[in-house]
């Protein structure tokens, strides 16, 4: 019973951070007229308020001080928050400039890039549903490019950006909320200097466009952690395969708010991209279930091994 409430837990959390990444295109256009740094330079700040906030209610400082004594893992950080910044202000730049199904399709593809990343940095190998998946699609990156008229750069730079975080969070390998709080610290100042810089300009909106401007523009800190909580949640109560199939809400949220509310044109050639990419994900899911499903059976009628005879003699670890 515990397991079940568990596992409904687990799922809810799931269904809502996704959910919230699949609406975040209805709440960038609301900080206009503050522009794409701006909001992302606010982001930043406001970010690490909220976490700050989270870890002192949770007491869990203790991993800051083993962080700055391991320079790689710090450098790393540094790189993440680097790379992170890239994707973030791309993405905001995107909603708020009449590019949302191009940004949902940054998120279709990323996937299929960590896949590629995984054989070309990893060393893995890949079975042959997902060299095809793989293969899939880059012929729908070159369709797009065919119906775009260019490469459809916003979409590749976000999967690109996005596939290299996660695969320096593999090796870095910390809790959420910790990555999140070291990544913010590090862009935390660069961030306040140029929100500073922007006020003694005269250019900054947060003080300009009243109090609701600002408040909408502090919220950022809570539009990325609560996510990202509820993430961490469903993360340690559900399969991995079910958050593999979980992730692919929020793009559909985001292809849908573009069609439906922001009414961005797809003709032909872009329905013909874009199901190519729907498809490359259908093979990759059903691989990954029927791998799923083979190693299960292969575990529960697996002989159980007979306990080994206790040796007669007594042999030195080596």
């Amino acid at each position: 019973m515990k397991a079940r409430t568990e596992q409904r837990t687990g799922l809810l959390s799931g269904f809502t951070a996704y959910g919230l990444w699949g609406l975040v295109p209805l709440f960038w256009p609301l900080l206009q007229p503050a522009g794409a740094v701006e909001i992302l330079a606010h982001r930043m700040v406001w970010s690490l308020a909220v976490v700050g906030v989270a870890l002192l209610a949770l007491r869990r400082w203790a991993w800051i001080r083993e962080l700055l004594r391991q320079p790689r893992k710090l450098a790393l950080t540094t790189v993440a928050a680097s790379v992170i910044t890239v994707n973030w202000g791309l993405y905001i730049w995107s909603v708020n400039n009449g590019h949302v199904v191009e940004a949902s399709l940054g998120y279709f593809i990323n996937p299929l890039v960590s896949i590629a990343f995984g054989v070309l940095v990893l060393g893995e190998r890949l079975r042959r549903a997902q060299w095809a998946a793989v293969g899939i699609s880059a012929l729908a990156v070159l369709v797009l490019a065919v119906g775009y008229g260019r490469p459809p750069w916003i979409s590749l730079t976000l999967a690109f950006s996005f596939a290299t975080y996660g695969l320096i969070k593999k090796k870095l390998d910390m809790g959420g909320l910790e990555s999140l709080t070291a990544e913010t610290a590090v862009l935390f100042l660069p961030a306040l200097g140029y929100l500073l810089w922007l006020a003694a300009q005269g250019r900054s909106t947060f003080a300009a466009d009243g109090i609701g401007h600002a408040a909408l523009l502090a919220a950022t800190g809570l539009v990325t952690a609560v996510p990202l909580v509820l993430f961490g949640a469903a993360a340690i109560r559900v399969p991995l395969s079910t958050l593999g199939l979980l992730q692919y809400m929020a793009p559909v949220f985001q292809f849908g708010l573009g069609v439906l509310y922001f009414h961005e044109a797809m003709p032909p050639e872009r329905w013909a991209g874009f199901s190519l990419v729907w498809a490359a994900l259908a093979l990759l899911t059903w691989d990954a279930l029927r791998t799923a499903r083979r190693s299960r059976v292969r575990l529960e009628t697996a002989p159980v091994a007979a306990p080994e005879a206790t040796p007669s003699v007594t042999r030195e670890p080596a």
